[in-house]
């Protein structure tokens, strides 16, 4: 009966508690995976059964075989025929080899079809993925340059994954040569960390022999904030360049420059877009040529896990077998730090690793404490059992760790205990059969055998990473025509000096670092004065400069403006230096006065000096200064000026409105007065009236009628003179209050001016300030100085 495999999922083998088949969800894996189990436990069994799984689902996998176990993926024989088992069988004991096969094919027909497995999804998986097994520093499988040519990662990387890829290569390529480095505190680590990080920061390429050359001649003068021979002297930089230079010369390790170059989007999907199973087999290696491919390896996948997009699903699978002295619970070799790195990151990235191992103690309890998913095996001691439950339960407090114990020390031969922080409950299952036949380790010949002459060539790249020293290999050995191995004759006086490689400007003038190909050119160094009296301009400025390659009679248009000092001009020439003959002749004084007289020309008719002046304000700009920060100044300027003609007009028109003041205040007073009076004389023709009217009464009473009509006539008269003094002084009163609102007015008129006036100042000087223009400034020729006129030569390639 055939197993049907949920989407996403993987089938792992049978529940011995349930008889149920047992799956394991393949997100789980991003989260990471342990198995772990003693020598005869199953545990590689499990390994290769969780790989045709992950393959068979479309997921790849770059799977690191330290001990030849996992090239057992490659026999995967769907007819199940005794001949397919007959090349990898061994004879047993009084049993030949045909007997042996037949045995073979049938006890895996038997334990396939036990666990519910048909020979067409065994065809499925042959069909699905390509398989291939990389043999490092061999030829025995497909060769894997792993050194290439130091290809700068893409562009893109951030700089934390550059960062990591440079020190995982340091660190493991130090350990090659027998060099125990740190990063922080190796000077060996941090100069070539300096020399590889200076070359991809700008997307150069490497290979180890200009890495060799670049040891002895870095494109830096410092490292940090100490000078570089200081930090580490030439005579000991040499040591170590003799050292990584043994290396490369070594014939052995001429098999480490073949074949494809390290790429981790070619390991994982091929040419074809296929999921592949790329096993890079260790065991023909030594520890120290392991950690070095595990390095460079994880590094890069690092590297390329960051740029991929985030998804939650599996995207690929890092499986390593027998992970014993990769990640150690103490020190640090190489391999350990990009491996805690994808156990911290790559669940954001949809990449699981998966570590095998037989004793929990001889990994991290970092490693142990990243990982999400358990399978365990029977174990060899107790201490091992508790280190592994130490590990688990730093990461899922929820499961009970005594019960687990008690189960893990129950387990047989292929049985396992799975535990995951997604489930509380452990469960004990027997893993199906695998798909592959599982004969153990294979040889050299046999993973020979497993790779054809084709596949090979196909892998085999032109690009094979040759190692040179950095020199052209056309050219090594002999010299071209215009080439020599003794500097040419100079013209007696001039100064000659050889360019530092490391100086800022080296690339300006292509120069290359490590090369001892010289070519001539011409540095100068100008001073030069400008002066302008109106200006009141006196700037002194130098003018540097190299003209390369000296073809003939100095052209200053071909000048190529440079900032450098004296530390930049070598007095001595590299190591084995050539020399590229130019055409110029050199070795006439006549050819450098002419330099001299061509610069100076040069520099006469277009050097000049920018500056912005406002005729207005007569105000000029000062040297580096823009238009908007000589535009600020002129509107001060401005405001300045317009304030000074605004206390002008305040002062004249202030004593118009004093006078105007005082004038008001003398009519106030007058008014006063006046009113004061025509209250006064309406009270008294008010009394005259009542005096006038009470007399004539009383004339009525004890006079005659005549003299009552004289005394009432003699009170009109009296109070008509009255009622005209009113009258006179209401009139007076009118004409003060009209003097009174006319001073007012006045005033105000006065005021408003003064505002108007103010305004028109202030617009007017705005105005002028806004008028700005340029005036270039020249040189005279007797304000050019040429300082020195040096004849460097310059590394080339």
């Amino acid at each position: 009966m055939s197993i049907e495999t949920p989407d996403g999922h993987f089938y792992l083998g049978e529940s011995i508690d349930s008889q149920a088949p047992v799956f394991l969800d393949s997100s789980d894996l991003t989260t990471h995976g342990v198995i772990v189990g003693m020598t005869g436990s199953g545990k590689t069994g499990l390994g290769i059964v969780l790989l045709e799984e992950a393959l068979q689902a479309g997921k790849p996998a770059l799977i690191i075989d330290p001990k030849g176990d996992m090239g057992n993926l490659l026999l995967n024989f769907p007819q199940l025929l005794p001949t397919d088992f007959m090349p990898w069988v061994r004879e047993s004991d009084g049993e030949d080899k045909t007997q042996t096969a037949v045995d073979t094919a049938q006890l895996w027909k038997n334990g396939l079809e036990k666990s519910g497995i048909s020979q067409q999804r065994m065809q499925a998986l042959h069909d699905q993925a390509e398989f291939s097994i990389y043999t490092p520093g061999s030829n025995a499988g497909i060769p894997l340059n792993i050194i290439g040519s130091l290809k700068a990662p893409a562009d893109g990387t951030d700089a934390e994954s550059l960062q990591d890829e440079i020190e995982g290569f340091a660190s493991s390529l130090l350990a090659m040569v027998g060099i125990d480095s740190d990063p922080l505190s190796s000077r060996e680590h941090i100069l070539i960390s300096n020399l590889v990080h200076w070359h991809w920061s700008r997307g150069d390429d490497l290979d180890l022999g200009t890495l060799i050359g670049l040891i002895q001649q870095p494109p830096m003068r410092k490292l940090g904030v100490i000078e570089l021979d200081t930090f580490f002297p030439p005579a000991e930089r040499v040591k170590l360049a003799l050292k990584i230079n043994g290396l490369v010369a070594s014939p052995a390790f001429a098999s480490w420059t073949e074949g494809r170059v390290l790429d981790i989007q070619q390991l994982l999907y091929g040419s074809s877009g296929k999921p592949q199973a790329a096993i890079i087999s260790l065991s023909h290696l030594t520890e120290q040529e392991r950690q070095f491919v595990v390095t460079l390896l994880l590094s890069k996948m690092v590297t390329w896990m960051r740029a991929q997009p985030g998804t939650t699903d599996l995207r690929a699978l890092i499986y390593m077998d027998e992970v014993f002295g990769y990640v150690p619970p103490i020190g640090m070799p190489p391999s350990k730090k990009p491996i805690l790195t994808i156990l911290k990151q790559a669940r954001a990235f949809g990449v699981g690793l998966v570590l095998s191992t037989q004793n929990p103690v001889d990994i991290d309890y970092k490693a142990l404490s990243n990982a999400g998913t358990w399978m365990i095996g029977r174990l060899q001691t107790e201490r091992d059992k508790q280190r592994l439950l130490d590990g688990m339960g730093a990461s899922d407090g929820s499961t009970d760790m005594a019960t687990l114990s008690d189960t893990i020390s129950e387990l047989g031969k292929r049985q396992f205990v799975w535990h995951s922080t997604r489930s509380s409950e452990p469960q004990r299952f027997a893993t199906r059969w695998a798909m592959s036949y599982l004969p153990g380790p294979l040889t050299r010949e046999q993973i020979s055998r497993l790779v054809s002459d084709e596949q090979r060539q196909s892998e085999s790249l032109t690009d094979n990473g040759d190692v040179t020293t950095g020199e052209d290999q056309s050219t090594q050995g002999h010299l071209l025509e215009n080439e020599s191995a003794v500097a040419p004759q100079v013209a007696d006086g001039v100064v000659i000096r050889y360019l530092d490689p490391a100086a800022d400007f080296a690339s300006q003038v292509s120069a290359v670092a490590g090369s001892s190909r010289l070519q001539a050119a011409v540095a100068v160094r100008v001073n030069l004065l400008f002066d302008d009296q109106h200006a009141d301009l006196r700037h002194e400025a130098q003018w540097e400069a190299i003209i390369t390659p000296l073809a003939g009679p100095i052209d200053a248009k071909d000048a190529i403006n440079v900032d450098y000092d004296d530390r930049d001009l070598l007095p001595e020439p590299p190591d084995n230096a050539t020399y590229l003959l130019p055409d110029a002749k050199i070795a006439n004084k006549t050819y450098f006065r002419s330099a001299k007289s061509d610069i100076k020309n040069y520099l006469y008719r277009e050097q000049e000096i920018e500056l912005f002046r406002n005729p207005e304000l007569k105000l000029y700009s000062r040297v580096g200064e823009s238009r908007d920060e000589f535009a600020k100044r002129c509107d001060i300027a401005a405001d300045d000026l317009a304030d000074k003609d605004a206390d002008k007009l305040r002062r004249v028109l202030s004593a118009k409105i004093d006078r105007v003041n005082a004038a008001i205040e003398k009519s106030e007073d007058k008014l006063r007065e006046i009113e004061f009076d025509t209250i006064s004389r309406k009270k008294e023709q008010r009394t005259s009236q009542a005096l006038d009217i009470a007399g004539g009464l009383l004339g009525s009473l004890l006079g005659g009628r005549r003299s009552t009509r004289s005394m009432i006539t003699t009170g009109i008269r009296r109070s008509q003179s009255k009622g005209r003094m009113v009258a006179k002084a209401q009139e007076r009163l009118k004409t003060a209050e009209n003097r009174y609102q006319g001073l007012l007015e006045d005033r105000e008129e006065l005021e408003d001016t003064l505002a108007e006036d103010l305004l028109e100042i202030q617009a007017e000087w705005s105005e002028k300030a806004q008028l700005i223009e340029t005036k270039s400034v020249g040189l005279e020729k007797t304000d050019i100085g040429i300082d020195e006129v040096v004849l460097l030569w310059i590394p080339v390639a």
